[in-house]
């Protein structure tokens, strides 16, 4: 058995929201565009990974994931992040930190979810 990707559904009250974060702040782009349309979905790309965003208030309520997108520059990605949205970097990890299982993180957060960007 052979698995090629991982691709989380994320559900937010508005979908924007999401768009906010993965599109503006980490550089995501539209790869399949339904927001328009009555139950809002897009398909989110960049460098091979894939998010599905869907907005239905209901199941945002009951769905709060926590991921991880792994990087090979966190300080990159940490430096256009807390410049361009300083607002996402979660409270207790806002700087890049030595984990004790040896990986270098921080975390962001929005209204829906976390997600932590680690180097290892």
């Amino acid at each position: 058995m052979n698995f090629e990707k991982l691709v989380p559904n994320i559900f937010y009250v508005d979908i924007n929201d999401g768009l906010t974060l993965f599109v503006d702040c980490l550089g995501f782009t539209i790869g399949y565009n339904e927001i328009k349309s009555i139950n809002p979905f897009c398909v989110l790309e960049k460098d091979g990974l894939r998010i599905n965003l869907f907005e239905n208030a209901e199941l945002a309520k009951e769905h709060n994931p926590e991921f991880r997108l792994v990087t090979k520059n966190i300080e990159e990605v940490y430096e256009k992040v807390s410049k361009s949205h300083p607002e996402f970097l979660h409270p207790n990890l806002k700087v890049i930190t030595l984990r004790p299982w040896g990986a270098k993180e921080f975390a962001l957060m929005d209204k829906q979810l976390g997600v932590i960007i680690q180097e290892w």
